[in-house]
């Protein structure tokens, strides 16, 4: 739907009230979805409404008994009925799931009775969810401080700017348990829609048990006094420990972002 920045919206010309907020959000979700649906993105799990009856997809007939499992949320399904009343955490619980749900269709048969369209039999998820992405994130990031749906369907607040290529670079490193697995859990749980001070703080503490594991690689390639820098935000600023010695004093929400990809860059470094 949105194609580029075009030029106030590129050169920062739109005022706060010209934003997108969440109506406009909940209406552009509301243009896409249904183009979504037209294009037959949703009928490998959803179904068919076809003009000689319903056709059940692979999530059954009962389609809000699915959800309401899943999400264990009432009143979501269908989204034309419920999406007034949706709230953020509502939208975008139902964004994931509709992300997971979403599947290309590849190959079928034209019914063209009433201009019913076409009935996929074959799918594929991937591209599926990457169209659904690619039509999402471009409303998503313009929304509030901005967001984004990972490969993996979370919804994600935007990296800062410049910041990107870090959190979705490669660590260079066999070692699933004790660096890969912890530095993507420390990724996922910093940048989830609604993370907590304390899920960020428990993100830093991940990375700075990173830290701690290639230690040795740390004492080979940076000063002693860097190492002791390193280190000394862990220990000594609430981040690792809890006693009175602890400096606490600043403000957390700026300096757990700094501490936050500090860390994480310096794991790419060493």
């Amino acid at each position: 739907m949105i194609k580029r920045e075009y030029y106030s919206v590129r050169t920062g010309k739109i005022t706060q009230d010209q934003e997108i907020n969440f109506e406009v959000l909940k209406r552009l979700f509301s243009i896409t979805y249904n183009k979504l649906v037209k294009e037959g993105y949703f009928q490998k799990y959803f179904g068919i409404d076809c003009t000689d009856g319903y056709m059940e997809g692979e999530l059954g007939s009962d389609i809000e008994a699915i959800i309401f499992v899943n999400l264990r949320k009432e009143n979501l399904y269908p989204i034309y009925k419920n999406l007034p009343n949706y709230t953020e955490d509502d939208l975008f619980d139902m964004i994931e799931f509709l992300h997971d749900h979403c599947s290309k269709g590849l190959d079928g048969n034209y019914h063209s009775w009433n201009g019913c369209g076409y009935h996929y039999e074959k799918f594929n998820n991937l591209e599926g969810q990457k169209y659904f992405r690619d039509e999402l994130n471009p409303i998503l990031s313009g929304y509030r401080e901005g967001f984004e749906i990972s490969k993996e369907g979370h919804i994600l607040v935007l990296s800062q700017n410049g910041l990107s290529n870090l959190l979705e670079a490669e660590i260079p490193s066999s070692d699933k348990d004790n660096i890969t697995n912890k530095i993507d859990a420390a990724i996922l749980k910093f940048r989830r829609h609604k993370s907590t001070l304390a899920d960020r703080k428990e993100a830093i503490r991940e990375l700075a048990d990173v830290l701690e594991f290639i230690k040795p690689a740390i004492q080979k390639y940076l000063n002693k006094k860097d190492q002791n820098d390193i280190f000394n935000i862990a220990n000594n600023f609430g981040i690792r420990h809890h006693n009175k010695d602890q400096q606490t004093e600043y403000d957390k929400p700026i300096w757990y972002s700094w501490i936050f990809y500090f860390y994480l860059a310096t794991i790419h470094a060493v």
